[in-house]
């Protein structure tokens, strides 16, 4: 039996196992917190990202590696790749973990990207917004998810400028990204899987509704998406996974303005903007990702009829109320809950598009009251 070991211990490590156990995998995972959301689906080690001796004894414990999230030191990732097999490769988490690194990457390959500025100190976010204008987002350089680390910065209602002092004060006086602020139509990704011997393929275009920073829903495919512009975003991303040598799952989000695309950021794993294609699709990313890195063949990517993806935010409806519905795929994580913590999604796949947005808005409407984004 192979063991598969995950780096992190959260949700997506979850799908991982539930995905991989069918294929007769045996999994463990390696994370420094409680880790409830593996807890039975394989060994939990709890060790230190920076402790040798735990991290040599988990790669001897496992024949592949991959992760589940892309917040894990590079010189951890490149330890363990030096000792196992692992996927993707680690040069992918130091192009993800710096926006700047991730922006100058794209810009080599020709993808393209919306105006921004490197930010050291509060002279260079002065001339940062003195060069690009406002509206802005000010991103941390590194740690930023779900919204966090950010924030958009707008002229001042009085027309004195900013105090740039006290924004970069306020942001950590960390190295940030400041970029142009861009009015999109519409937000949409791509996941693309790639094998070792550079076979890759795509799941449709999805597009994507974010609340406060955090993902609601996503709809697969992506609604009156043209096929100049799936097929835009394939070699963008394909570009992007030659480029690296990458092996596995991977992600890209756009902005779509004026019929294109401009790429916002790109996540080197299994992507929560593809928990549709776990019921919508006929091979789901996250068994893809698992038959890429073991060199087995590819499944297909086709997807079956409307997928609509709801995140379940801060608290869940009751189970029998989200069964009710029928077509309705119930995911949850096994977390507690507290405000703005993903606890679950819901899947709903049909083949009348209005029929599956009304059983998502009812699904919605189910939600305890104060549930959702913070």
């Amino acid at each position: 039996m192979t063991r598969v070991g995950v780096l992190g211990g959260g949700q997506l490590g979850r799908m991982l196992g539930l995905a991989g156990i069918p294929l007769g995998l045996e999994f463990r995972f390696y994370d420094p917190g409680a880790a409830t959301p593996v807890a039975g689906i394989g060994r939990h080690e709890r060790a230190a990202w920076t402790d040798d001796e735990a991290l040599d004894d988990f790669a001897e414990s496992v024949d592949v590696l991959t992760w589940e999230f892309e917040n894990i030191p590079v010189a951890t990732a490149e330890r363990l790749a030096r000792a196992v097999p692992t996927f993707p490769p680690p040069v992918a988490l130091s192009v993800a973990q710096d926006r700047l690194g991730e922006k100058t990457r794209f810009g080599s390959l020709g993808i393209p990207t919306n105006a921004h500025a490197d930010v050291q100190s509060a002279a260079d976010l002065k001339a940062g917004i003195a060069a690009i204008g406002l509206p802005a987002v000010l991103k941390t350089r590194r740690m930023g998810y779900d919204g966090k680390g950010q924030q958009v910065l707008r002229e001042a209602a009085d027309g004195k400028a900013l105090d740039a002092q006290a924004i970069f004060s306020d942001m950590g006086e960390v190295p940030c990204l400041l970029e142009a602020f861009v009015p999109f139509d519409r937000e949409v990704s791509l996941v693309g899987v790639r094998t070792a011997l550079g076979e890759t393929r795509f799941y449709p275009l999805v597009e994507n509704v974010h609340v406060r920073g955090i993902l609601h829903t996503t709809t697969a495919p992506a609604p009156a998406v043209s096929t100049d512009v799936q097929s835009e975003a394939e070699r963008h991303l394909s570009a992007l996974m030659t480029d690296l040598n990458y092996v596995g799952v991977m992600a890209i989000e756009f902005f779509v303005k004026d019929g294109g695309l401009i790429a916002n950021e790109v996540a080197p794993r299994v992507h929560n903007s593809g928990h549709w294609t776990q019921d919508g699709a006929v091979t789901s990313q996250f068994e893809n990702h698992l038959r890429a890195g073991l060199g087995l063949p590819l499944g297909s990517t086709a997807a079956r009829g409307t997928t609509v993806m709801l995140n379940l935010i801060g608290d869940v409806p009751e189970i029998g109320d989200v069964f009710a519905d029928q077509g309705a795929r119930l995911h949850l994580y096994d977390k507690e809950p507290r405000p703005g913590r993903k606890l679950g999604h819901v899947n709903v796949n049909g083949s009348d598009p209005a029929q599956v947005r009304s059983v998502i808005a009812r699904i919605e409407a189910m939600m305890p009251e104060g549930a959702g984004p913070v």
